[in-house]
Formats: C-alpha cells, sequence, structure tokens
C-alpha cells in the first residue's frame, strides 16, 4: 500500500460554476485512473427535508390520477411491475408533479447543473512538475459532466488532483483538491487494503450531518480502493422520468461524507436492478411502471454519472498479490422467467469467456470476484434474480465449478440486506456478502435463520474490508465486517495455497 497522503480536500475559494457534487476518481490501474466531475449552479445541495416529487398514478379505466389505488390494495404497485399493460384490466401509469411553487431545481437533494468549462491537475509525490489536461466544455446534454482519462501515471504512487471550472469567457470557476494513489505494478508484491459497500437507499440515511456514517468510517482506514456493488441510488419509488434519475445521482452524491470520501479514495462502480431501472430488471422487461424511464436510460446513466472503464465488466490488478473482477449483471441477461439451461445466462457468452479466460491467465496470488449479486448464498426461496437462486442453477454450477479449479480465489457480494460469509456445500467455494449502507436498510433475513452454509450471519448495515498482507513470509488475505460505527464484528484470514 502506498503511503497516504492528503494534500487537503476542501475547495479552493472562487466564485461559480461551482462543483456540488464534488469529483471521483475512479478505474484506477498501475498507470491509468479517470476522473468525473460535474459543474453546477450553486456551490451546495439544496437540503430541504421533505420536499420532494410526488408520484401519481392514472387510471387506465377512470382516467384518475391517484397516490394509491381507489380499492386501497397494498400490493398494486407489485402487480403493475410484474405484468405488462397487455395482461393488465387496469394499469396504473405514473405521472409525476411537484408540490406547489416547486420545481426540479427546488426540491430537496436537488443540484442544479451549469455551463462551464473544466480541467484536471495532477502532480505526483515528490515531484514539481504539475500535469494537466485540456480545458473541455460541458454540455448539456450530458448533464454537465465530463470525465478525463489520465495515462500514463507511474504505478504504486500518490497524485495530488485539482479540479479547475471557468465560465467560457475564462473567469475562474470553484476548484476542487483531493488525492489518489495508483495501484503497484504486478511484480511488486505491496499491502493492498480495500472497502466494499452495497444497498444505499436515500430514504435510510442514518446521519443527518453528512448522509450515512459508513463513509467517514472506511475513509479513516485510508483504503486504496472502494467498490461499490450496486444499488446504490434506488430509481423504482419516484424515477419516473430521465430528470428524476439524475435527480436520484444529485442528491445522492452531494451528500458531504459521500461527497468527501470520493475525493480521497478511487472507485470502481458496478450497477444491479434498483440502480439500472427497476426491481429484479433485464433488458426484455416491459413495464409503464417507470414512466418514461427506461432501462436504457438506466445504463446511460451510469456512464454519465460515474467514471467508468470502456466496458461495463473489467479487471485490475493490485499488485504481485490481488487481482479483482467487476462484473456486470443486468445489460447481458436472459428474462428472469426464462426455463433454466444452457440458452439462460445472466452474465452472457462473450463476459463468461472474458472471465474465465482472464482469470486463467492471472497469476496475482489472491484472485476475488466481485458480484452486485450473491453466486453462492444462500439466497431467500423466493427470489428469482440471481446465480445462487434455483431458477439461475445452471449458469451458477458453471461459475461456481469454475472457481472452486482456482486457488486463493472468493467471491465478494452486495445486493442482499444482511452481511454473511459463506461456503457452498457441494463445491467449498467462499462467499462474503458485505451488507447494507445502515441499518435502517437491513432486513430480509433473521439472525437465527443460521444455515449450514453460514460462517458468519448478521442483520445489519456496516461494509466490508480486505486486507493483503504477508505474515511469518506468507501473503494473507482478511476479510473483516464492520458496523455503521466502523466497529469490527467479524473476520476470517486466509494464506495463500
Amino acid at each position: 500500500m502506498v503511503a497516504w497522503m492528503v494534500w487537503g480536500s476542501a475547495a479552493v475559494a472562487n466564485a461559480g460554476p461551482w462543483q456540488a457534487n464534488g469529483f471521483k476518481v475512479g478505474e484506477v490501474s498501475a498507470t491509468t485512473a479517470v476522473v468525473w466531475t460535474r459543474l453546477t449552479k450553486n456551490e451546495d445541495r439544496i437540503d430541504r427535508p421533505g420536499i420532494e416529487p410526488l408520484i401519481y398514478y392514472r387510471n387506465s379505466k377512470t382516467g384518475k390520477l391517484l397516490l394509491k389505488p381507489d380499492d386501497g390494495r397494498e400490493d398494486w404497485i407489485v402487480e403493475n411491475v410484474d405484468n405488462s399493460v397487455a395482461n393488465k384490466d387496469t394499469v396504473y401509469t405514473p405521472v409525476p408533479k411537484y408540490p406547489e411553487g416547486e420545481s426540479p431545481e427546488t426540491v430537496d437533494g436537488a443540484v442544479p447543473g451549469a455551463p462551464g468549462q473544466v480541467r484536471v491537475r495532477y502532480l505526483a509525490k515528490g515531484s514539481d512538475q504539475w500535469q494537466e489536461t485540456e480545458w473541455v466544455t460541458v454540455e448539456k446534454e450530458q448533464d454537465y459532466t465530463h470525465s478525463f482519462r489520465l495515462k500514463d501515471l507511474t504505478p504504486g504512487t500518490r497524485y495530488q488532483v485539482l479540479v479547475e471550472s471557468r465560465l467560457e469567457d475564462g473567469h475562474n470557476g470553484a476548484t476542487l483538491s483531493g488525492d489518489f494513489g495508483t495501484a503497484p505494478a504486478a511484480t511488486d508484491a505491496e499491502p493492498i487494503s480495500f472497502v466494499v459497500s452495497t444497498c444505499q437507499a436515500y430514504i435510510h440515511q442514518d446521519s443527518r450531518e453528512g448522509g450515512f456514517k459508513i463513509y467517514r468510517e472506511m475513509e479513516k482506514l485510508h483504503p486504496d480502493f472502494f467498490v461499490q456493488c450496486g444499488d446504490f441510488v434506488y430509481f423504482d419509488r419516484m424515477g419516473k422520468s430521465l430528470d428524476l434519475a439524475r435527480w436520484h445521482f444529485h442528491r445522492m452524491f452531494s451528500l458531504p461524507f459521500i461527497r468527501h470520501f470520493h475525493q480521497v479514495v478511487p472507485c470502481y462502480y458496478m450497477k444491479d436492478d434498483h440502480d439500472t431501472w427497476m426491481d429484479d430488471c433485464y433488458p426484455q422487461m416491459e413495464s409503464v411502471f417507470m414512466g418514461t424511464f427506461t432501462f436504457e436510460h438506466g445504463k446511460q446513466l451510469f456512464r454519465e454519472q460515474l467514471p467508468m472503464s470502456e466496458l461495463p465488466y473489467r479487471t485490475r490488478r493490485w499488485g504481485k498479490d490481488l487481482q479483482i473482477w467487476l462484473v456486470e449483471g443486468r445489460e447481458f441477461r436472459s428474462n428472469n422467467k426464462d426455463p433454466d439451461g444452457p440458452n439462460k445466462t445472466i452474465w452472457g457468452p462473450e463476459q463468461m469467456a472474458w472471465f474465465k479466460k482472464s482469470v486463467s491467465e492471472s497469476d496475482a496470488t489472491f484472485k476475488i470476484l466481485m458480484s452486485p449479486t450473491p453466486i453462492v448464498g444462500p439466497d431467500r426461496d423466493n427470489k428469482f434474480d440471481n446465480h445462487s437462486n434455483i431458477n439461475w442453477k445452471h449458469e451458477g454450477d458453471i461459475v461456481r465449478n469454475f472457481i472452486a479449479q482456482q486457488d486463493n480465489m472468493f467471491i465478494v457480494c452486495g445486493d442482499r440486506h444482511w452481511q454473511f460469509a459463506s461456503e457452498d456445500l457441494e463445491t467449498g467455494i467462499r462467499e462474503f456478502s458485505c451488507g447494507p449502507a445502515s441499518d435502517e436498510h437491513a432486513g430480509g433475513w433473521t439472525n437465527d435463520e443460521v444455515r449450514a452454509e453460514h460462517h458468519y450471519l448478521n442483520v445489519t448495515g456496516g461494509f466490508l474490508g480486505g486486507f493483503v498482507e504477508h505474515q511469518d513470509g506468507k501473503p494473507t488475505l482478511t476479510f473483516r465486517y464492520y458496523d455503521v460505527a466502523g466497529k469490527p464484528l467479524y473476520q476470517e484470514t486466509f494464506t495463500a495455497k
């Protein structure tokens, strides 16, 4: 692990345009990184709890706008999700509205964008030679965002970053500062640490001061990188248009703890169902439940609002002892309801071939598959959306059996609203589910439902940490669970075979 050094992450005092969503450094390798930012009208987010859009539903028979159906059924939204228009006698189509006198730019968490230009300056630790990108004009069609792709970086090196803004007439705007470290070269046996999270719902924040406590606690560990395993926003309830879906990103990533964290810890993001479109979604899915917001829109926003690689699945090497694989579980999948078999897939044939080839070619000591959803489980018996579920057994067996053939390979997953460490009873492979971002979001299981697969089970919020070290001259990998306050809860350490 490279030495931790913070030059500072506060905004340099200037007039607008501003960067109220902060910036993120993502997709870091030994020699490359992506720096994302967004220009904004105001210095900070609009903070007005309770002032938010209202989602009405139009009854297809009567034309009435309702906040709930005429007959008061509690399952009406679920039924509307699961069925296409053709299969429903009465369809409820969402119609977003705003409280009187309010607009998309005035509701809670709004961060209106602004025109202007941005550039990135960066300086390697120990150097006095700043490097810089060209000034780039941000476009309204891209929500005033831009991602810079930095190349030819030095492995295992800490970089100071300045993200500068200005108006097109040259008037200086706000500048943000932060830092990140590149991965060590593949031949260097350096200690590495990382943190993993999933399932953070805006309505389940646990800190009025900054959003989610875990970001402050994860930052205290000075991790080399952060992996978000998906469901970092939940579009289902109110993301009924492209603008409203963008608002979900704006309000989440302007929360103070999250914003500061990303300016000093590089990230890798994966998406799952709720931050792609809606619950258990797949490309062929038909529903009026999400209004004018589409599955394709969700794919677009993932690349627009985050620092991303060229492909949604990728692998990154962190020195001699660690390589991670980040997979895509929504864009290439079959219909959940298709019969199981060789033609049913979550990953798609190209991604599966890439995964097997790149894992087989790797000489990293430890290999970790980062998956948005479980591969081993156990999961609830009424779930039918991931490789641990019975309706995905064919492809699930392929993945599990392949991983079982590798030395020192593990799975880290998101999606489930509880922490667990498990072992597949057939192959013996190990899986570590990081659990939700807050206690308020924990649920779906109970602590007395311990099954044979479980080594650890805890229905709680928090995060997972990973630590690659050398003990007694041998490489080790430790998985450690934390609660939302940063208290260690459970850990296992593996010595390389």
